[in-house]
């Protein structure tokens, strides 16, 4: 019997827009689930919202909502915009969910009952100007690898090496809040000694050759084998309020960390999609030995720590299902470079849909991706190039020249194939299978070069025997050309429709084929006397300047400001000055008269200020999704005044309000005393 496979990506979280780079894993994910359908594997892809922790509720509480508010404001709209690129998820649930409640709980209970949970006092950072324990990620400072020491980083990993480590261990640390530097508090938590999982963790680990479970790339295996060889340490599963999550049962006061139940989401959400459609959940989870399921996960290189070590000791210990694969992708630059939203290269995915269809960059990102976990570069000229000369010249130029020529000339009739056509359809057949063969391993890249080869074959066909020549006694040796022709964009499309379901799907109307395109039938010929229907567009060529305005739409939703602006870009940007020219910088005490929100820039805050003698300025400011317009109101700032006024979409923008903050969300204006009057110099 056919297994039933189950493939997730990694959940992104709520407390953001998604970004390209989550577009690439999103269709990653989506390429391989869709190959498996199409393959006629029982395949589902199962998705939810990351939803916990302190972020979720901070954020909220600054925005004057309920965290149940702000995530489902951010389900909606991640649902929206993954759908608009044609991510075909089965379901996307959310982690704040009581399917997941209960499988962490009863997870939670497992492990405890066998003596993994142990309880002790910890020495945590704490912040005595926000006068909270800092969880991991509000804690940034030194990577305390000493083969890093990469700055920056947050509490619990870094993103340069990938080491994993407590807050307490960071060199220079600062609440990533306030830049306060915190103090040393003691407070009781939960660890999972993980030191105890080794034996089925090396189990887990090793090749299958060798008697292993799950299928890891090579560099993975290694990679994750030095933490296991060099020692596993105890995992903090508890964290302490204001903390939005699920408390632990027989544990007041303390909640599940984020990284012990978001994961649990991939289970919730298959409970809650099999009891839609009436299912049997436990065949998927309840599987130990996985004689019925495979387990895929498709997640980044930065999150292969918690699937690849915590997540697999935690289903063993809870009687779940363990993964069959962990694949492990690449992180998104853009022309060489990390994403940057001073250069506009940090691009929301609603920015890019704005402008230009999801199947060019789902096509880019495809044609690039691979079973390696190599960063994946997104070079905007190769991209239009690429995207113009592939899908536009060859394919939809190959099928738009056959299509057309059949039913404007010879009444929408087939004819058969030609003999002299043996060879390349032989070569389209095998490359149709070929094709299958490398979807199924995360190849994608290597599955479109086979339907290029093809088109490359059949477009040199139809030039050589020029149909469009032949006289009219010449009418049926026209039809076979260009039936084969037809026969190859039919093929084509079947090895297209992973990456590209909406192209797929207007050949199977145009061809009035009696089957779907999928891989057991996009070979078979239609053969003489099938009438086809007219040409519908495919693709058109990508126009470079709406490429352009992409990155200048990416400029604008992020305008110049410190508070904005991550500190590796800060230090990139800022080179080293004198007294003299910082003594140029004229800062003015600036009181809030108004501040609305933007529309079309959700990241934006329109300030009008009164800056006594200087008279009114108006300002734009990346700092909405920290305060919320009503905030800000009365409060006294400080204004770079002397900063060049700049021209936005959205109006002039007179200065910059300073504010401190590395992330969006976390971003905190430098407010002064209202004793201070506008106008005043800030020294």
């Amino acid at each position: 019997m056919a297994k039933q496979v189950l493939v997730t990506a990694a959940l992104p979280y709520a407390n953001g827009s998604i970004h390209l780079g989550h577009v690439l894993e999103a269709v990653q994910t989506d390429v391989y689930t869709r190959a498996r359908k199409l393959a006629g594997d029982d395949c589902v892809f199962i998705w939810a919202a990351d939803t916990h922790g302190t972020p979720i509720e901070l954020r909220a509480r600054r925005e004057g909502i309920t965290p149940e508010a702000l995530i489902e404001r951010a389900w909606h709209e991640h649902r929206r915009d993954y759908g608009d690129f044609d991510i075909g998820f089965d379901i996307f649930h959310t982690t704040h969910s009581d399917e997941t409640r209960r499988h962490a709980e009863a997870i939670f209970a497992a492990m405890e009952s066998r003596g993994d949970i142990l309880s002790r006092p910890v020495e945590q950072l704490y912040c005595p100007h926000d006068q909270m324990f800092l969880p991991d990620r509000f804690v940034k400072g030194v990577c305390p690898n000493p083969k890093c020491k990469s700055p920056d980083q947050y509490g619990d990993s870094c993103e340069v090496c990938g080491s994993t480590h407590a807050p307490t261990e960071l060199g220079d640390p600062h609440c990533s809040i306030c830049g306060t530097a915190p103090e040393l508090r003691s407070s009781t938590h939960l660890f999972v000694p993980l030191a105890r999982h080794e034996a089925f963790l090396r189990q887990w680990l090793a090749p299958l050759e060798q008697g292993g479970h799950t299928e890891l790339q090579a560099s993975v295996r290694n990679y994750v084998m030095e933490w296991v060889d060099g020692g596993l340490r105890d995992w903090d599963i508890s964290r302490d309020p204001p903390y939005f999550g699920f408390e632990i049962p027989g544990h007041p006061g303390k909640f599940f960390y984020v990284w012990f139940d978001a994961p649990v989401g991939y289970i919730g959400a298959t409970e809650k999609f099999c009891r839609d459609r009436g299912l049997d959940f436990d065949a998927y989870w309840r599987d130990p030995e996985r004689a019925n399921t495979e387990l895929v996960h498709v997640i980044g290189k930065d999150i292969v720590y918690f699937h690849c070590l915590f997540w697999p000791a935690m289903l063993h210990a809870g009687g779940y299902t363990t993964p069959s694969r962990v694949h492990v992708h690449g992180w998104l630059t853009v022309a060489g470079e990390k994403m940057s939203k001073t250069r506009g290269t940090f691009v929301l995915a609603r920015t890019y849909l704005d402008h230009l269809p999801a199947d060019y960059l789902r096509y880019y990102f495809a044609s690039k991706l691979g079973g390696t976990q190599d960063d994946l570069d997104l070079n905007l000229e190769d991209f239009v190039s690429r995207c113009n000369a592939d899908l536009v010249k060859k394919t939809a130029n190959l099928a738009s020249r056959s299509c057309k020529f059949i039913t404007s000339r010879l009444g929408g009739t087939l004819g058969a194939l030609g003999d002299e056509t043996a060879e390349i359809v032989a070569a389209a057949q095998r490359r149709l299978e070929e094709a299958r063969v490398h979807y199924l391993a995360f190849e994608s890249g290597k599955a479109l070069r086979c339907a290029m080869q093809i088109a490359e074959d059949f477009n040199l066909y139809l030039t050589e025997q020029a149909p469009w020549k032949l006289g009219p006694e010449q009418a049926e040796r026209a039809r076979q050309v260009c039936s084969a022709g037809v026969y190859a964009s039919q093929v084509i499309a079947g090895i297209l429709a992973p990456v590209l379901p909406r192209w797929a799907e207007k050949v199977e109307r145009m061809l009035k084929l009696p089957h779907r395109l999928d891989f057991a039938h996009a070979g078979t010929p239609l053969g003489a006397g099938h009438v086809i229907g007219e040409y519908e567009i495919l693709a058109e060529p990508i126009d470079p300047a709406k490429v352009a305005a992409i990155i200048e739409a990416s400029k604008e939703t992020t305008p110049v400001t410190i508070a904005d602006t991550p500190a590796y870009e800060v230090e990139a940007l800022q080179p080293e000055t004198t007294i003299d020219a910082f003594a140029a910088i004229d800062l003015r005490v600036a009181k809030v008269l108004a501040c609305a929100k933007v529309d079309g820039a959700d990241k934006l805050l329109q300030l009008t200020l009164d800056v006594g003698p200087l008279g009114q300025r108006n300002v734009f400011s990346g700092i909405a999704k920290s305060y919320a317009p009503e905030q800000l109101v009365g409060k006294h700032v400080v204004l770079f005044a002397n900063l060049k006024a700049r021209k936005m979409r959205f109006g002039l923008s007179e200065g910059m309000i300073l504010a401190s903050g590395s992330t969006d969300d976390a971003v905190t204006v430098l407010e002064l005393d209202g004793r201070s009057r506008p106008g005043e110099r800030v020294s």
